[in-house]
């Protein structure tokens, strides 16, 4: 499984979340704690928004490790921006290839998944039959993740005039319940699980999700509400000063202290423009 990071507040370098902490992103790509395989070394990527030059992100992709990327290293430290969302990559499906990394960009959105769908070959070509000509040609890569985004896009542009964050949460509804219904049709019963994260730079829309009612979905964790500081190594979240707030959403915990909240099993964590955070459950 991968790792996944999400950013939203306070204008902030990469730096302090992708290195900085104890147990940063980058540590996880090599050392990740929540996991029974610790090592994320099948590529990385980080995506990140500059609305005063455009309302698209820009993204940073690589078949390397995250851990030995001198490019990233040096770009970290200086790059500022007040949403990001970053993701290691443990390759499930797919092969090794900068078209396989996380996020991935579709005009204004970003989406970073964990978790994955066994078998997913038996359902690739009904997935890829409900798309426009427009989303079928935009697939790169050969993941589930990317497969699965394109569905979302594609309920996004046919149900919905805008990208807000409850057209997001009812795309993923829909996205998630023609997902389970194509596993029965083909005859997978192996769980499949789908921890995503999609952001226009704006709001955060996150899931914890898995299609068994008896299995446990993969961890994913919110802070919110504090400040984001790291000093020596050691992060922590600290009560807000003026407009100085911040929201998190990680696969594993970036500090050891109790500010970090399990999603629960099945549910939506929701990050407001105005950092706001809610809680809602999936229905699929």
């Amino acid at each position: 499984m991968c790792r996944l990071m999400a950013y939203k507040g306070t204008s902030i370098l990469l730096d302090e979340l992708l290195y900085k902490p104890k147990n940063s992103l980058i540590n996880q790509s090599i050392n990740a704690r929540e996991l029974e395989e610790p090592l994320n070394g099948d590529g990385f990527g980080v995506g990140w928004y500059s609305h005063h030059i455009s309302h698209e992100p820009a993204t940073f992709v690589s078949l390397n490790p995250a851990w030995s990327n001198r490019n990233l290293r040096n770009l970290a430290p200086k790059i500022q921006s007040d949403c990001m969302l970053a993701h290691v990559r443990a390759a499930s499906v797919g092969e090794v290839s900068e078209a396989n990394c996380h996020p991935f960009q579709y005009r204004e959105l970003l989406m970073a998944h964990n978790g994955g769908v066994e078998n997913f070959g038996r359902i690739k070509r009904d997935i890829r039959a409900q798309l426009s000509d427009e989303l079928y040609n935009w697939i790169k890569g050969q993941t589930d993740s990317e497969h699965i985004f394109s569905l979302l896009v594609n309920r996004l542009n046919t149900e919905h005039r805008e990208f807000s964050a409850d057209a997001v949460t009812d795309a993923f509804e829909y996205t998630f319940h023609h997902v389970k219904s194509l596993m029965k049709k083909h005859g997978i019963h192996e769980e499949a699980y789908l921890n995503m994260v999609v952001t226009n730079g704006h709001f955060i829309v996150a899931t914890r999700f898995v299609t068994d009612d008896k299995a446990e979905p993969l961890t994913l964790y919110h802070s919110e509400g504090s400040r984001y500081v790291v000093e020596d190594g050691v992060s922590r979240m600290e009560a807000p000063k003026d407009d100085d707030e911040a929201v998190l959403v990680v696969s594993e915990k970036l500090t050891d202290d109790s500010h970090w909240t399990m999603i629960p099993k099945n549910h939506f964590v929701i990050v407001e423009h105005d950092l706001n955070v809610r809680i809602k459950p999936i229905k699929a």
